[in-house]
């Protein structure tokens, strides 16, 4: 008899784990890069150009694109050199806006919002086709205070990580984005003309 309720428990058990098991056959480990990119294993990211009047500032974004590329894992880092593809980009803008003033003093600004453009393109090694190109948003909000310099890097450092996300995202997962030449293809292939 107790071998008899062992046997059902067993059976029911396994009835209900396996439809459980199953149903993530669909699923699959590690990255899922999209066509276009799917020869592309390793990407060289030299150093950003900065047409901004930030110093330093294309450094900053750049090791930032580079630490996500590595925490993303889709593709390896190389030398340019070894790598398949090569990721070009341009520091174009750092905006600054104020969003709320002081209580007391509409004038004095109390949180700010910058925002950090870069276009970039992602280029055969080999034959300097372009693979995906686009434009690259990051943001970020702050509250401002006595030590403003120490302040606007910090936001500075945050969007920048932002902006890079963006950008890594677009490339590992082929979210199409806008267009930094003239016309391009986006990251799926489809042929599109660019409008900022």
């Amino acid at each position: 008899m107790l071998f008899h309720r062992l046997l059902i428990c067993a059976t029911a058990l396994l009835a209900v784990s396996v439809p459980a098991l199953t149903g993530c056959a669909g699923y699959t480990v590690g990255a899922v890069k999209p066509a276009r990119l799917a020869n592309v294993g390793s990407i060289a990211v030299p150093t950003f150009k900065n047409m901004t009047l930030e110093p330093r500032s294309s450094v900053l974004v750049t090791n930032e694109v580079v630490k996500r590329l590595q925490n993303d894992g889709s593709y390896k880092v190389a030398g340019t050199a070894a790598a398949d593809a090569v990721l070009k980009g341009t520091l174009v803008e750092i905006r600054r806006r104020p969003l709320r003033s002081a209580r007391f003093n509409t004038l004095k600004t109390r949180e700010m919002e910058f925002e950090i453009f870069i276009d970039f393109s992602l280029e055969d090694a080999r034959t300097r086709e372009v693979l995906a190109d686009g434009r690259a948003r990051g943001a970020s909000n702050i509250f401002l205070d006595e030590n403003f310099q120490l302040t606007e890097r910090q936001a500075l450092n945050d969007a920048a990580a932002d902006a890079a996300r963006d950008l890594v995202t677009r490339l590992s997962e082929g979210i199409p984005g806008q267009s930094g030449v003239a016309t391009g293809r986006d990251i799926l292939g489809n042929r599109r003309n660019s409008s900022f």
